[in-house]
């Protein structure tokens, strides 16, 4: 089963037993969590939300609190001697995705 689910702003596309890392959840490690369901479908049925569906259910486990990669970036103008240089480490929610019921 597919189910393409929303959370924090983005959309994503799940099946049972995948790990996701999305936006930073306040949750704690173990806690379950459900999520909007906006499309379900197999080699059989097809479900469309509009924009959500409301029976549709997908639960997945919080399995780490963490942060991504750090990215640099920097900032420079020209012949004004200005240079920054600065870096961001964003942080996320790793969850398995435990149930997807339609």
């Amino acid at each position: 089963m597919l189910a393409i689910i929303r959370t924090g702003g983005k959309q994503y596309k799940v099946s049972e037993g995948q790990k996701v890392k999305i936006e930073k959840l306040e949750k704690e490690v173990g806690d379950t969590v459900a999520f909007e369901v906006l499309f379900t479908g197999d080699e059989k049925d097809v479900q469309v939300g509009t924009p959500v569906l409301e029976k549709a259910v997908v639960e997945g486990k919080v399995i780490a609190q963490d942060r991504h990669d750090k990215v640099k970036g920097i900032k420079h103008k020209a012949k004004k001697r200005y240079l920054v240089r600065f870096g961001h480490r964003q942080t996320y929610t790793e969850v398995e995705i435990t149930k997807i019921t339609a």
